[in-house]
């Protein structure tokens, strides 16, 4: 079976290649250092030939709302148009717990993304989870500044990558199933807390300063919005026990 992943690069996507061939199946890269660009109707038609499943978990650097939304539904629609004609059945979509009640900032595009798989024609699935272990990492740099590190105040329940690209690779190898049951981690956590133990494994233990981030995505990461409920999936591995593996 041949696999569309699109952003097959990116700290995720990586994870989905490897378990798409893990399972026997070939994964097709599909991203702009592969030489596809997901907003050219035109570029992904050509790289979608004799795909059978496109799992599309790529994502757009920016926190603008207007950007968000732009990026998702041209590469949405990209992707479910030229995988109609090519044959695709069955276009598995990434989104984010709570994402489409918030639909604000970078979260308005994933709202966005989720109202234009209900739109357009073609088989789709859509996995919503919540954040990955992986999202502490890729957030301290951002936020740092000489021996202060501010943390956002967030509630969360982060599951492993590895937990969400294998979740994603089986459902490839399904039929079309809509929207199917939220996947989240095992445990809630505060992000602060999350930071400090980040920065303690790499040696590190700057002051915290905890801030509530503007707007309606940090007060719903702050009141619980970001959390799933309970009919949720829940992964295995909380984020302790990965931050010891890596």
């Amino acid at each position: 079976m041949r696999i569309a992943v699109a952003g097959g690069t990116g700290v995720l996507g990586k994870q989905v290649v490897a378990a798409v061939e893990k399972a026997g199946h070939e994964a097709l890269v599909l991203s702009r250092t592969a030489g596809c660009d997901l907003t050219n109707e035109h570029s992904v038609r050509q790289w979608l030939v004799d795909c059978e499943a496109v799992i599309d978990v790529s994502g757009a650097p920016t926190t603008s709302a207007l950007n968000s939304m732009k990026y998702f539904t041209q590469a949405t629609a990209n992707l479910l148009i030229a995988g109609r004609e090519a044959g695709v059945r069955n276009h598995v979509a990434i989104s984010i717990v709570g994402a489409a009640a918030i639909d604000s900032g970078y979260y308005a595009g994933k709202a966005a993304q989720e109202r234009m798989l209900r739109v357009l024609p073609g088989g789709f699935t859509l996995l919503r989870t919540t954040q990955f272990h992986e999202f502490v990492g890729q957030n301290i740099g951002r936020l740092s500044a000489g021996p202060i590190q501010v943390a956002p105040k967030m509630r969360l329940q982060p599951i492993a990558g590895h937990e969400v690209a294998q979740a994603l690779a089986d459902l490839a190898q399904q039929p079309a199933a809509g929207i199917v049951q939220d996947l989240a981690g095992p445990k809630e956590e505060w992000m602060p807390d999350l930071f400090a133990q980040y920065l303690a494994k790499n040696g590190q233990s700057p002051k915290i300063v905890e801030v509530p981030l503007p707007g309606a995505m940090g007060k719903a990461m702050k009141d619980g919005g970001i959390l799933p409920d309970a009919n949720a999936r829940l992964g295995t591995e909380t984020f302790t026990e990965w931050l010891a593996k890596q």
